[in-house]
């Protein structure tokens, strides 16, 4: 292992980006391809939607000069590629859900084709679990949760990218940790891609990076997730990327259980998301990402040094996450007025005051 290579890997997909993105915010301007405001939007100004193409133009000149090769990369591969079209044309034409949502189908199913599976694990005090066909199942569900989890959480300036740096960045340290080079090599292109971005897209943006650069982002990093931690049997090695994700996954989580409740189509957009609901509290636009980032970081830490083979403790951590998780979601809104379990039963129990607007 050769750090200059890794160290000139990231070089090169920084500066793609970095000299790209210029490039791209002008050709969207007299393209017309802008980010209008709308009532769900943040932003007050048209600003360009199409900057995921420098990140994947940063990424392929850096596979291009630096070849990197794992098991199943064309799966990988291919996948990516078409995922990467949905969102071409997502962002030029505006497709209705239920196409997006078929596209990211055929994305997800090529790489299963080619044998990136969630395929066991190790339950204490039973044994090895085979998913057997399931497996195909469990890894769809994930691949299309994650994907869509970076695409729905792609609502403030940087906010994105720097969720899914921060989640990359935890990988690395994983892959590194178990001499998964070829991984570091492809997972480093991604993040020295990411970082070039952000220099444009941090408040106040210059350039989103639209649906080709979440569900890209999404996309590469359910599957990364697979062949980093998926592949050991140990059940915590399964509990490791959903503590990684937990910001973009919970706020996913809870924007169906918020639809749900309120009679709402599943796929029908709001303005309750997790951004949205810290900024409503008075938080601003840059202090409200940046304290994503921190709770990001935070939760990667915690998959840093989550306990893998001792599991009573592990499940016992994993519990009470959850239990945080969801106690901070219904403070601040985030599920809803109609399903705040942990509220109530706090309340309930003389914990909380009772709540006067109800």
């Amino acid at each position: 292992m050769d750090i200059r290579i890794y160290v000139a890997a990231f070089l090169v997909s920084f500066l793609t980006v970095i000299i790209a993105t210029p490039l791209l915010i002008r050709a969207s301007h007299k393209a017309g391809l802008v980010d209008r405001p709308n009532e769900r939007k943040v932003h007050t100004t048209a600003i360009p939607r199409t900057g995921g193409i420098a990140i994947v133009c940063g990424v392929i000149l850096g596979l291009i000069m630096f070849p990197v090769s794992f098991p199943n990369f064309k799966g990988v591969a291919i996948g990516s590629a078409v995922i990467i079209l949905v969102g071409i044309i997502d962002d030029i034409y505006t497709l209705p859900p239920l196409y997006k949502l078929a596209g990211q189908i055929v994305a997800a199913i090529i790489p299963i084709a080619y044998g990136v599976t969630i395929s066991k694990f190790m339950l204490p005090f039973y044994g090895e679990v085979n998913f057997d066909v399931m497996r195909y199942v469990i890894t769809f569900v994930w691949i299309i949760i994650v994907t869509n989890s970076i695409n729905l959480i792609d609502g403030l300036d940087g906010l994105a990218v720097g969720i899914s740096t921060i989640a990359l960045a935890i990988m690395l340290l994983f892959a590194f940790a178990q001499q998964q080079y070829m991984l570091v090599g492809y997972i480093v292109l991604l993040i020295g891609s990411n970082v070039g971005f952000l220099v444009y897209n941090f408040h106040p943006a210059k350039i989103f990076m639209g649906d080709v650069g979440s569900l890209f982002l999404g996309y590469t990093i359910s599957l990364l997730s697979i062949l980093g931690f998926f592949k050991g049997v140990a059940l915590t090695s399964l509990l490791i990327p959903v503590i990684m994700l937990a910001i973009p996954l919970s706020d996913t989580f809870f924007a169906v259980v918020r639809r749900v409740g309120d009679k709402k189509g599943i796929m029908k957009p709001d303005k309750s998301h997790l951004h949205h609901c810290l900024m409503r509290i008075g938080y601003s636009h840059r202090r409200t990402v940046l304290i994503l980032y921190g709770a990001a970081i935070l939760f990667g830490t915690v998959a840093l040094f989550f306990p893998y083979y001792n599991y009573r403790v592990a499940i016992v951590l994993f519990l009470i996450l959850l239990f945080f998780i969801e106690l901070f979601a219904e403070i601040i809104g985030l599920t809803g007025r109609k399903t705040n379990p942990v509220l109530r039963l706090l309340r309930k129990i003389g914990l909380l005051l009772p709540d006067k607007r109800t």
